[in-house]
Protein backbone atom coordinates (compact mmCIF):
# COMPACT_ATOMS: atom_id res chain seq x y z
CA UNK A 1 0.00 0.00 0.00
CA UNK A 2 2.71 2.49 0.93
CA UNK A 3 4.76 1.06 -2.65
CA UNK A 4 1.30 2.66 -4.36
CA UNK A 5 1.59 5.77 -3.01
CA UNK A 6 4.69 6.58 -3.41
CA UNK A 7 4.81 5.44 -7.10
CA UNK A 8 1.65 8.06 -7.35
CA UNK A 9 3.89 10.72 -5.61
CA UNK A 10 6.43 9.79 -8.14
CA UNK A 11 4.42 10.33 -11.26
CA UNK A 12 2.99 13.45 -10.01
CA UNK A 13 6.71 14.51 -9.49
CA UNK A 14 7.63 12.98 -13.52
CA UNK A 15 4.85 15.56 -14.81
CA UNK A 16 5.97 18.52 -13.09
CA UNK A 17 2.08 19.40 -12.23
CA UNK A 18 0.81 18.74 -8.54
CA UNK A 19 -1.93 15.89 -8.57
CA UNK A 20 -5.52 18.05 -7.84
CA UNK A 21 -8.60 16.16 -7.11
CA UNK A 22 -11.93 16.98 -8.39
CA UNK A 23 -13.72 19.93 -6.39
CA UNK A 24 -10.96 21.81 -5.69
CA UNK A 25 -10.55 25.53 -5.61
CA UNK A 26 -8.36 27.30 -7.69
CA UNK A 27 -4.91 28.27 -6.17
CA UNK A 28 -4.92 31.46 -4.08
CA UNK A 29 -3.02 33.53 -6.42
CA UNK A 30 -4.92 32.51 -9.06
CA UNK A 31 -8.22 34.15 -7.24
CA UNK A 32 -6.61 36.68 -5.97
CA UNK A 33 -5.32 37.68 -9.86
CA UNK A 34 -9.26 36.97 -11.02
CA UNK A 35 -10.30 39.24 -8.40
CA UNK A 36 -7.86 42.18 -9.22
CA UNK A 37 -8.98 41.98 -12.91
CA UNK A 38 -12.91 42.15 -12.29
CA UNK A 39 -12.42 45.02 -9.45
CA UNK A 40 -10.38 47.12 -12.22
CA UNK A 41 -13.04 46.16 -15.18
CA UNK A 42 -15.74 47.81 -12.04
CA UNK A 43 -13.57 50.53 -11.73
CA UNK A 44 -13.58 51.61 -15.13
CA UNK A 45 -15.04 55.10 -15.95
CA UNK A 46 -18.33 55.46 -18.12
CA UNK A 47 -17.51 55.59 -21.65
CA UNK A 48 -19.80 58.04 -23.63
CA UNK A 49 -21.29 57.40 -26.98
CA UNK A 50 -18.11 58.51 -29.59
CA UNK A 51 -20.76 60.89 -31.59
CA UNK A 52 -22.36 63.22 -28.60
CA UNK A 53 -24.02 65.25 -31.15
CA UNK A 54 -25.60 62.03 -32.81
CA UNK A 55 -26.56 60.96 -29.78
CA UNK A 56 -28.03 63.92 -28.42
CA UNK A 57 -30.21 64.17 -31.84
CA UNK A 58 -31.39 60.62 -31.29
CA UNK A 59 -32.54 61.40 -27.69
CA UNK A 60 -34.82 64.85 -28.88
CA UNK A 61 -36.29 62.65 -31.60
CA UNK A 62 -37.39 59.88 -29.22
CA UNK A 63 -38.76 62.64 -27.05
CA UNK A 64 -40.66 64.48 -30.12
CA UNK A 65 -42.40 61.19 -31.08
CA UNK A 66 -42.94 60.27 -27.30
CA UNK A 67 -45.14 63.42 -27.24
CA UNK A 68 -46.45 63.30 -30.46
CA UNK A 69 -47.94 59.47 -29.43
CA UNK A 70 -49.54 61.25 -26.34
CA UNK A 71 -51.03 63.81 -27.66
CA UNK A 72 -52.62 61.99 -30.37
CA UNK A 73 -54.32 59.35 -27.46
CA UNK A 74 -54.89 62.44 -25.75
CA UNK A 75 -56.86 63.76 -28.48
CA UNK A 76 -58.67 60.30 -28.65
CA UNK A 77 -59.54 60.71 -25.07
CA UNK A 78 -57.51 57.43 -23.87
CA UNK A 79 -57.22 57.80 -19.94
CA UNK A 80 -53.44 57.33 -19.40
CA UNK A 81 -52.40 60.27 -21.49
CA UNK A 82 -55.09 62.80 -20.34
CA UNK A 83 -53.88 65.55 -17.83
CA UNK A 84 -55.53 64.53 -14.47
CA UNK A 85 -58.32 67.33 -14.67
CA UNK A 86 -59.88 65.33 -17.50
CA UNK A 87 -59.19 61.73 -16.16
CA UNK A 88 -61.99 59.21 -14.54
CA UNK A 89 -65.61 57.68 -15.82
CA UNK A 90 -67.30 61.19 -14.16
CA UNK A 91 -65.13 64.00 -16.86
CA UNK A 92 -65.93 61.38 -19.48
CA UNK A 93 -69.37 61.24 -19.01
CA UNK A 94 -69.73 64.99 -18.52
CA UNK A 95 -67.78 65.34 -22.23
CA UNK A 96 -70.03 62.79 -23.97
CA UNK A 97 -73.16 64.85 -22.64
CA UNK A 98 -72.21 67.80 -23.61
CA UNK A 99 -70.95 66.92 -26.65
CA UNK A 100 -74.34 65.01 -27.25
CA UNK A 101 -76.02 68.13 -28.06
CA UNK A 102 -75.78 71.41 -29.86
CA UNK A 103 -75.62 74.65 -27.00
CA UNK A 104 -76.10 78.14 -27.66
CA UNK A 105 -72.49 78.46 -24.94
CA UNK A 106 -70.50 76.64 -26.87
CA UNK A 107 -70.83 80.34 -29.98
CA UNK A 108 -69.58 82.28 -26.59
CA UNK A 109 -65.88 82.99 -28.07
CA UNK A 110 -67.52 84.10 -31.46
CA UNK A 111 -70.24 86.28 -29.52
CA UNK A 112 -66.92 87.93 -27.20
CA UNK A 113 -65.23 88.64 -31.09
CA UNK A 114 -68.25 90.14 -32.29
CA UNK A 115 -68.43 92.35 -29.07
CA UNK A 116 -65.03 93.69 -29.17
CA UNK A 117 -65.30 94.36 -32.64
CA UNK A 118 -68.74 96.30 -32.19
CA UNK A 119 -66.49 98.13 -29.39
CA UNK A 120 -64.73 100.13 -32.02
CA UNK A 121 -67.99 101.14 -33.65
CA UNK A 122 -67.89 105.07 -32.95
CA UNK A 123 -71.83 104.90 -32.84
CA UNK A 124 -72.22 102.45 -30.46
CA UNK A 125 -69.64 103.55 -27.90
CA UNK A 126 -70.59 104.26 -24.81
CA UNK A 127 -74.06 102.79 -25.73
CA UNK A 128 -76.07 100.62 -22.95
CA UNK A 129 -76.95 98.39 -25.84
CA UNK A 130 -73.56 96.96 -25.45
CA UNK A 131 -73.77 96.33 -21.78
CA UNK A 132 -76.87 94.64 -22.03
CA UNK A 133 -75.68 92.29 -24.68
CA UNK A 134 -72.88 91.54 -22.43
CA UNK A 135 -75.19 90.77 -19.66
CA UNK A 136 -77.26 88.84 -22.10
CA UNK A 137 -74.52 86.58 -22.98
CA UNK A 138 -73.39 85.44 -19.07
CA UNK A 139 -76.61 85.04 -17.56
CA UNK A 140 -77.24 82.39 -21.10
CA UNK A 141 -73.87 81.14 -20.63
CA UNK A 142 -74.93 80.59 -16.32
CA UNK A 143 -78.12 78.53 -17.19
CA UNK A 144 -76.91 76.76 -19.57
CA UNK A 145 -74.35 75.60 -17.91
CA UNK A 146 -76.60 75.21 -14.80
CA UNK A 147 -78.59 72.66 -16.85
CA UNK A 148 -76.74 70.58 -18.16
CA UNK A 149 -74.73 70.30 -14.96
CA UNK A 150 -77.57 68.96 -13.03
CA UNK A 151 -78.12 66.42 -15.68
CA UNK A 152 -74.53 65.21 -15.36
CA UNK A 153 -74.51 64.93 -12.14
CA UNK A 154 -77.65 63.01 -12.29
CA UNK A 155 -76.57 60.58 -14.54
CA UNK A 156 -73.21 60.21 -12.30
CA UNK A 157 -74.92 59.49 -9.19
CA UNK A 158 -77.33 56.44 -10.95
CA UNK A 159 -74.27 55.24 -13.08
CA UNK A 160 -71.42 55.45 -10.20
CA UNK A 161 -73.22 55.79 -6.79
CA UNK A 162 -70.81 56.89 -4.48
CA UNK A 163 -68.13 58.74 -6.72
CA UNK A 164 -67.38 61.98 -5.62
CA UNK A 165 -69.16 64.64 -7.88
CA UNK A 166 -67.16 67.72 -6.58
CA UNK A 167 -66.10 70.34 -9.44
CA UNK A 168 -67.96 68.07 -12.74
CA UNK A 169 -70.12 70.99 -13.16
CA UNK A 170 -67.73 73.03 -13.20
CA UNK A 171 -66.27 71.05 -15.92
CA UNK A 172 -69.12 70.60 -17.88
CA UNK A 173 -69.52 74.03 -18.09
CA UNK A 174 -66.62 74.84 -18.85
CA UNK A 175 -66.76 71.93 -21.94
CA UNK A 176 -69.80 73.52 -23.21
CA UNK A 177 -68.19 77.10 -23.44
CA UNK A 178 -65.62 75.81 -25.89
CA UNK A 179 -65.78 75.56 -29.77
CA UNK A 180 -66.26 72.00 -30.75
CA UNK A 181 -63.76 71.66 -33.07
CA UNK A 182 -61.49 73.00 -30.55
CA UNK A 183 -62.10 70.67 -27.83
CA UNK A 184 -59.55 67.99 -26.10
CA UNK A 185 -60.75 65.60 -25.89
CA UNK A 186 -62.22 65.23 -29.38
CA UNK A 187 -65.75 64.44 -28.83
CA UNK A 188 -66.83 61.02 -29.10
CA UNK A 189 -70.52 61.07 -29.78
CA UNK A 190 -72.26 63.78 -32.44
CA UNK A 191 -74.80 65.96 -31.84
CA UNK A 192 -78.13 64.59 -31.55
CA UNK A 193 -76.54 60.94 -30.24
CA UNK A 194 -78.32 59.36 -27.35
CA UNK A 195 -77.07 59.33 -24.18
CA UNK A 196 -78.01 56.23 -22.42
CA UNK A 197 -79.97 57.19 -19.11
CA UNK A 198 -80.20 60.99 -20.46
CA UNK A 199 -84.40 61.15 -20.31
CA UNK A 200 -83.85 64.78 -21.57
Amino acid sequence: MLDLDAAQEASAGLDGEPAQRSGLTPAKGKADAQAQRGEKRRRQPYSAPGDRKAAGAQGKERDREGRARRMEAMRRGEDWALPRKDQGPLKALARDVVDSRRGISEYYLYAIVVLIVLLFVPALRGKAIVDYVILVILAVIVIEGWWVSRKVKRLAHERYPGQNTRGLAMYTAMRGTQIRKMRVPVPRVKPGDKIPGDRS
